[in-house]
């Protein structure tokens, strides 16, 4: 086995890498890695053969055995890591398919990490584009483990370079599919690569698919997103060859850092993420007929309906004229309502279209600012967001001319709503204005500091305090000259705690003042330096007795002052008596005229800086200057020497009290600034607390407004409820009363119990005879039956509650006087069922009270001929 591992091993690299034995092949790739990482260079000869066949690494990415890809995917990350851009364009193509399918998915933690190491190296070689189009596909495939390490693949680009180098768009769009995955594995990974992106993106990223998730998603993912904001903004950890190129560039100019902070603070918006959506083909096609319409409620529908065509996140540019004139003319509306959806579609389309609708600010800002004079909040919210997004569109220089004019306007809540949209503006321009706009923002609104509501002038001096942070305080102390330091102060602290985007630019000065010292430099150069730079002391001497100047003295003040001072030493004059003084006098006589004629221009300059000493010894100087040059030179050394050793002592014990003292100004200045901030920070809670209570009064106003209206409707809803019931009981009296007179009228008609006793004598009779007749006892027997049974049936049918039935059915049956033996009988019968047939309908309850009396009636007879019969029997 040693003889042929030896064999293998003096194979090429290539053959070896397609060898059909895994050992040969791990052994291989472990020996491509080593030889990689000893190249020189990038254009080193070991790295040809894979160069000119990149299907070898193909192999390896997708090797067979787990333990040979393991190595083959390091010798990859090798390959790309010292291979360069062209290792990493030649590749690409070939392998990203088998890392994501073979490698990320492997049950190995190694094989998984090389994997995602060799696509960020093909990232950082070239550019991200091509590998996350590869990765798309990967996410529709059959496995689920695929899918989730693809995921898990996606999460750790993003991590590593961030959303601005590797653009979220494809995945935002892949993530509700994923998101819907079955397997909880996938669920997961997408969440985590959600979380990943919005550290990024923020809220810019949900237009792009929140809506395509089911509520329970939405809920967990905003509880996610909870835990993000609370964490600082996150940054790119890996970069580019390209951006690392960058960066040393700008090392080697000065100042990467500025750079970086300025992408780090930038957060991208929904705009930048968005696909441009056609929404002139959607929009009504009666729009403009509605908004004709004398209807508010037809006006408002249409513009509703714009609106919900219009709020997409980017709009694709077309001819909005006619629709934002139609807009415009609804600012004039007398509806509030129309207003204010007129607005918000304003601020859409404004918002969708950025710099396309600058177009439009001459149509539409005009109208929207003198509706400003609505006192409604919702209704000045709404203008004043479809403003920004006007100003959006724009720049300060477009819109200013507008503004300033409607701070003039004779309307206080258009004045105010006016200032503070400028004091927006001021805020999110990114464009410093120019000094000719800087003086017309200044006496706009300096006029309004002078106005009788505090509310304005408390605007008009943030408004000068936002545009103080801008330009500096220096720039904007001429216009604040005549104001009260009290005001002063006001515009300060505003000025303190503003925040702007614009960058103030008050650099130019330090460039003109170099070449200015440029030439002092050649002058000073051609000057003996060695006699000139001893005498360093009387500049210190100079700069201690005018200590306001000291900051600025260092750089003049070296090269200037050994100028005056190189003639003295050569006349034979003490150093300490060769003060600045004295130049004047001294370099007139001085015994050589050769060095003092370049000395006289250079001596000028300083006594044009102090005019008082060069006057004061001056004039005693001209006047002996023919021949006394002892007596002066005494009489004004003394003085010099007397200011020399107070020199002296300044610098070695007073200056470092003087550091002292500086160093505690500082610190006062500090702790005032932070006091000032504090207090400014203390002031606008307090004016927010004051509007929240405005707020709530106004609040608790509508609501015992709104109580005692429902009180005065439930008093009347009682009221109206009580007459009702008056009412009901009225028709009810009226209604027993006319049951009464109804009872009242029926019972004199109706006839008079009959005589009992007469029927049964009249029965009796009748019974003798049927028994005489022959088959007579027969007969009258059956008919007595028949009369028994009806009785009894009837007096079982009003016992049971039948009695309506029985009584129905006695009026359909056959009448009993039929004949002559039964009409005695049946005549009180019959004649009770004419009266009840006749009178029935109006009788009600007495009627069948008397059916009741008639029953009870024919029981006791029926009773008496049962007695009777069986009587004739014995």
């Amino acid at each position: 086995m040693a003889d042929q591992e030896e064999d293998f091993s003096s194979l090429p690299l290539p053959d070896r890498f397609a060898h059909k034995i895994w050992k040969v092949r791990k052994q291989a790739y472990e020996d491509a890695a080593k030889e990689f990482e000893k190249t020189p260079d990038e254009s080193d000869p070991a790295f040809k053969p894979f160069l000119q066949d990149p299907s070898l690494w193909k192999g390896a990415a997708a090797d067979s055995n787990v333990a040979a890809q393991q190595e083959g995917i390091a010798a990859l990350c090798s390959f790309l890591q010292y291979g360069g851009p062209q290792a990493c364009t030649r590749t690409r193509n070939l392998t990203i398919t088998p890392l994501v399918e073979k490698g990320l998915s492997s049950t190995r933690a190694a094989t998984k990490s090389k994997s995602i190491e060799a696509l960020l190296l093909y990232i950082e070689l070239d550019k991200p584009e091509p590998i996350i189009e590869d990765l798309i596909p990967p996410l529709s495939h059959k496995q689920p483990k695929i899918i989730a390490a693809t995921l898990t693949a996606l999460n750790t680009i993003y991590h590593a370079y961030g959303c601005k180098t590797v653009d979220p768009k494809p995945v935002l769009k892949a993530l509700p599919k994923v998101f819907g995955h079955a397997d909880k594995n996938v669920r997961a990974e997408s969440q985590a690569l959600a979380v990943e992106l919005y550290r990024w993106l923020r809220e810019a990223m949900k237009p792009m698919f929140w809506n395509d998730l089911k509520p329970v998603q939405q809920q967990d993912l905003e509880a996610l997103f909870e835990k993000v904001k609370a964490e600082p903004p996150a940054k790119q950890e890996r970069f580019l060859r390209s951006q690392q190129a960058a960066q040393a560039k700008a090392a080697l100019a000065g100042d990467p850092e500025e750079a970086a902070e300025e992408e780090v603070v930038e957060e991208p918006e929904p705009f930048d993420l968005a696909e441009p959506v056609d929404i002139t083909s959607k929009v009504p096609k009666d729009l403009h007929e509605n908004l004709a319409s004398t209807k508010w409620k037809d006006r408002k529908e249409a513009l509703d309906g714009l609106y919900a065509v219009a709020n997409v996140p980017r709009i694709k540019d077309g001819d909005f004229a006619e629709i934002v004139r139609a807009l415009a003319k609804c600012m004039k509306d007398a509806n509030i309502a129309v207003v204010t959806v007129a607005a918000n579609c304003v601020d859409v389309i404004a918002r969708g279209l950025r710099k396309s609708f600058s177009k439009y600010r001459q149509i539409i800002m005009s109208p929207m600012m003198e509706r400003l004079k609505e006192k409604k909040q919702s209704v000045a919210d709404a203008l004043g967001q479809a403003l920004d997004a006007v100003f959006a569109s724009t720049s300060l220089t477009d819109c200013l001319e507008d503004i300033l004019e409607f701070l003039k306007h004779k309307n206080p809540q258009v004045k105010l709503e006016s200032l503070r949209f400028l004091i927006r503006s001021l805020r999110t321009t990114r464009e410093v204005p120019a000094k000719t706009e800087v003086k017309s923002i200044s006496d706009a609104t300096t006029k309004l500091l002078t106005e009788s509501s505090e509310v304005l002038r408390s605007g008009a001096a943030e408004a000068l305090g936002t545009l103080m942070k801008i330009m500096g305080e220096r720039a904007m102390g001429p216009y604040l000259d005549g104001l009260d330091e009290i005001r002063k102060t006001k515009i300060k602290e505003y000025s303190d705690t503003a925040e702007v985007k614009a960058k103030d630019k008050p650099k130019p000065p330090p460039p003109a003042a170099a070449p200015k010292t440029a030439p002092g430099k050649k002058t000073v150069a051609k000057r003996p330096a060695s006699t000139v730079k001893k005498p360093a002391p009387p500049p210190s001497i100079y700069a201690q007795e005018q200590p306001a100047a000291a900051p600025l003295q260092p750089k003049p003040s070296s090269r200037n002052i050994p100028s005056k001072l190189g003639g003295p030493p050569k006349s034979g004059l003490a150093t300490p008596g060769s003060g600045l003084k004295l130049q004047r006098k001294l370099t007139g006589p001085g015994g050589a005229p050769p060095p003092d004629s370049p000395r006289r221009p250079q001596a000028a300059a300083p006594i044009e800086e102090e005019p008082a000493p060069a006057a004061k010894f001056g004039l005693g100087g001209r006047g002996l200057a023919g021949r006394p040059l002892g007596k002066p030179a005494v009489v004004a050394a003394e003085p010099a020497a007397a200011i020399q050793p107070a020199a002296s002592g300044l610098g070695a014990v007073e200056r470092a009290e003087l550091e002292e003292l500086r160093a505690e100004k500082e610190r006062l200045q500090r702790t005032n600034e932070d006091l000032r901030a504090e207090r400014s920070k203390l002031n606008s809670q307090i004016h927010e607390l004051h509007n929240q209570n405005a707020q709530l009064i106004e609040d608790h106003t509508r609501d015992v407004l709104s109580i005692k209206a429902k009180e005065t409707q439930l008093v009347r809803a009682r009221t109206d409820a009580e007459t009702a019931e008056q009412a009901v009981q009225k028709q009810q009296r009226e209604i027993d009363r006319l049951k009464r007179e109804l009872n009242r009228s029926v019972r004199p008609a109706s006839p008079g119990p009959p005589d009992v006793s007469d029927q049964i004598y009249r029965d009796a009779g009748l019974n003798q005879e049927t028994i005489r007749r022959p088959g007579g006892y027969a007969a009258g027997l059956s008919r007595s039956n028949n009369r028994l049974s009806m009785a009894s049936s009837l007096s079982e049918e009003k016992e049971n509650g039948s009695l309506d039935a029985a009584y129905r059915g006695s009026k359909m049956s056959p009448p009993l006087s039929s004949g002559t033996a039964t009409g005695g009988r049946g005549s009180p019968a019959g004649a009770r069922q004419s009266t009840d047939s006749a009178g029935g309908a109006g009788e009600g309850i007495e009627s069948w009270r008397r059916a009741a009396e008639v029953t009870s009636a024919l029981k006791a007879r029926i009773e008496q001929m049962k007695a009777r019969q069986g009587i004739s029997r014995q």
